[in-house]
Formats: structure tokens, sequence, C-alpha cells
């Protein structure tokens, strides 16, 4: 065969990237790739669907956000007490090319009632501060047409996510009053189940939603917060797909069929979601994203209980130093399997090859995980995994639609099916009634 001039192979990769062709078929080194992922972004916002900086502020700055200067790189800072260095700060958010980012405003499951509304408001109200606080940077954003205005404008589209029906306190008009507040979206439970449904890493006890939990999903619907499937269980996930008149997300999650962990996507729900036009966010958390590491996971869990297990027992229960020693020497002798970008991408191809290049996106985790897979450390190594997929040979407009696209067809549908059932669809005035004692 002919081997073409260099002349001549140059023209043929410019044409290709011109026409959106594969990046095997086009010049693939990674200055390509870079200038690819950069003229990708520039017209289409990346946005991050789960990044947990507002609960850092609470738990290491008692919600002072001015007690860290965020425009100043953080990755090799300790935090208080010599806690690891947050994930996210303004220059390696600009570095990432993040456009847009759901903060997660979660509370622990075991924060229940009234003080868990109350703590939930506490968390937006920072993120709307730390918004306020680097106005040249953040903006908030409450609709598809924010994220891309304030894009344009060169900021960071600051949305609010809620991380668990518990934060509700069981009450739609509680829900109203968050979506008032700016929640886009809530996921449905977080590690616990709720009084009205089911969690992934919990026993089972509602065939996925109570009668309440679809009044939950309906309500959702009719304001147009997006329903977040993380963390539920795949029952609760059906009842909800079944129940959404609107695209749902996952805004953290990864394939199930890589990684047999709970908070992972089963591939028989990817196709529903597909038929749904949802999202999944692929998620970053190693243990969801190795197989290796979700069962080291689970021995050292094992091991740490052997040791000490109060109040049930252990070798060396009452001894917590003994068993620290030997916590300590277990971890010697079984290092910990590492997670890659590479394995990231994996999921995301999956994913696509499962639901199509349509429903799956990014949604990372950062400061909401102890660790991160190698090569994706912090918000500024987005491109790197957009640059994987184009190894990959996935095309511009493939890129387009995981940065960003998917989410912004999702929640602008979840926008138009609001606008619909407001007019159809009065408010529902259902609080579930408390649990007996």
């Amino acid at each position: 065969m002919r081997i073409p001039s260099l002349p001549v192979l140059a023209s043929v990769a410019a044409l290709a990237l011109l026409a959106g062709t594969p990046a095997c078929i086009a010049a693939g080194n990674d200055a390509d790739y870079q200038a690819r992922v950069d003229r990708v972004l520039a017209a289409t916002p990346l946005i991050d669907g789960h990044n947990d900086l507002p609960w850092e502020f609470r738990a290491r700055f008692k919600s002072d956000v001015s007690a860290v200067d965020l425009q100043v790189d953080q990755s090799k800072i300790a935090g208080p007490g010599g806690t690891l260095p947050l994930m996210t700060d303004i220059p390696r958010l600009r570095a990432g090319r993040v456009g847009g980012q759901f903060w997660s405003v979660w509370i622990p499951v075991d924060v229940k009632g009234f003080e868990a509304v109350q703590m939930t408001l506490e968390e937006m109200d920072i993120v709307k501060r730390l918004t306020a606080h680097y106005p040249n940077d953040m903006e908030m954003a409450y609709t598809a047409a924010d994220i891309r205005r304030i894009h344009k404008a060169h900021k960071v589209a600051s949305l609010i996510g809620i991380e668990g029906g518990h934060q509700i306190n069981s009450s739609l008009a509680v829900l109203r009053q968050m979506y008032d507040a700016g929640a886009r979206y809530m996921t449905l439970t977080h590690t616990a189940n709720t009084p009205w449904a089911d969690a992934a890493t919990d026993d089972p006890k509602h065939h996925g939603l109570s009668p309440f939990g679809v009044e939950v999903v309906r309500e959702m619907n009719r304001l147009g917060m997006l329903v977040d499937l993380s963390h539920v269980s795949p029952e609760a996930m059906k009842v909800a797909l079944a129940a959404s008149e609107a695209p749902v997300i996952y805004s953290h999650s990864s394939a199930r069929a890589l990684v047999d962990h709970p908070r992972d996507v089963p591939d028989d729900i990817l196709r529903l979601l597909a038929a749904n036009d949802g999202v999944v966010m692929v998620n970053f958390n190693p243990g969801y994203v190795s197989q290796a590491h979700n069962e080291w996971d689970a021995d050292r869990a094992a091991e740490q209980a052997r040791y000490n297990s109060p109040p049930y027992g252990g070798l060396y229960i009452g001894q917590p130093d003994r068993a620290k020693i030997a916590l300590a020497a277990w971890d010697a002798k079984h290092p910990v399997p590492p997670a890659t970008l590479e394995q990231v991408a994996d999921h995301i191809d999956h994913i696509r090859k499962i639901a199509g290049v349509d429903h799956v996106g990014i949604g990372s985790d950062f400061d909401g995980i102890d660790e991160t897979p190698t090569g994706l450390s912090g918000v500024d190594r987005y491109p790197a995994l957009l640059m994987e997929l184009m190894r990959r040979g996935w095309t511009d407009t493939d890129i387009a639609k995981v940065a960003g696209e998917n989410l912004l067809r999702v929640m602008a549908a979840a926008e138009r099916v609001a606008a619909r059932l407001r007019t159809t669809r009065p408010a529902s005035i259902a609080t579930l009634p408390p649990a007996a004692p």
C-alpha cells in the first residue's frame, strides 16, 4: 500500500478533526487531543454531577467560607488536623475546564427530622456564600439556560444537589421549599433506607418505593427537580423509572457489570434508563471503579471487625492500640489495589455500549472520597479523562455529550415536564406520618 506523504497525512488529520471522526483515525498525539478538548469545552460546559466541597467546609472549617482561600491551589495543603488536601479549588477548576458543578449538600443519615431540614438549609447556604465569595469565578445556576449563559461568561455555574431523601423529613412541603431555595436534584436515599425508599446498601423494606415514595417522584417531576437514583436499590430504580415522567439522573454511579458493588448500575437498569432518556454520571470512587479495590475494601473491613468489633467481640476488643497495630500489619501485607483513569473510562465505555452515548456523563464525587483513581487526583484532571476517551475513538460530538450536553438535555427536558405538570397537577399536601417509636 502506498504511504501518503507527511503533508497529505496532516491534511487528512485536519479534515478528520473538523468532521469529528474518531481520534484513532485523526492525528493521535496528546497535543492534538488537548486541542480537541479545548475546542469542545469552549462550546460545551463540562458539568460534574457531584462534588462534596460544601460538607468539607462545614466539617473542617465550621462553615466559614473564608477560612481557606480557594484562589490558591490546595492540592499540597493539608486540612485541619492533618486531613487530606482538598480536591477542589479555583485554579484547578479552571485547569479542568469546569463549566458547571452540582455541589452536594450531604448530611449524615443519622441526622433526622427537623434537624435534618435545618442542616440541609445551612449547607445550601454554604454553596450560596461560596459563590458570592468568588463572584469572578462562580455564579449560582437554576436552569439549563443558566448553565450555558454562565459558561459563556467564563464562570463555573454552581448548582445544588440534595444527597438523601431523609433530608426532607418525609414532607412534600419541605421538598417544595428546598426547590425554591435552589435545589435542582435530590438523591432519593443515601446509604440507609428512608421511611419511603430503599437504599442500595440497606436491607430492602419497601419493595423499592412506598406509595409515598412514588408521590415524591411525581412531585419532583412537577417542580422540575431531577430525580437522582444514585444510592438507591435496583428495585427502587425500577419503580422510580416507571413513575417518573421526566428523565432521571444518577449523579455519581458507575457500571455494575464491571464492579459488583450495589452502588453501581446493573445493565438491565441501564437499558431502562435509555428508554427514560436519562443519564448516568460516572463516579470516580475507587471501590466503585475497580473490582480488585472493591474486594480489598471488603477484606479490610472484615479484618478490622475481626480485631475489634464492639460490642460483639473481636480478638482485641477493648484494646484499641493492639487492634490498630494489627490492622497496620495487615495493611502492610495487603497494599491497596490502585484504581485508574483508564478504568473510569472503561465504565463510561460500558454505559455507552449498553445505554448509548446519549446517556452517560461525569459525576466525580471529589471531596467526598478519601482516595482517587491514578490520574484523577482533582478537578483539574477532567481533560485527561476526555483525552483517554478520544484515544478510544470518541468523536468531538461524543465528547461534548459526555462532558455536559447529555446532562443539559436531561435538565431542559425536566423543566419542560414541570411546565406542563404545573398546569395540570395540583401540589400534593401529603406528609408521611412519623413512624411509631
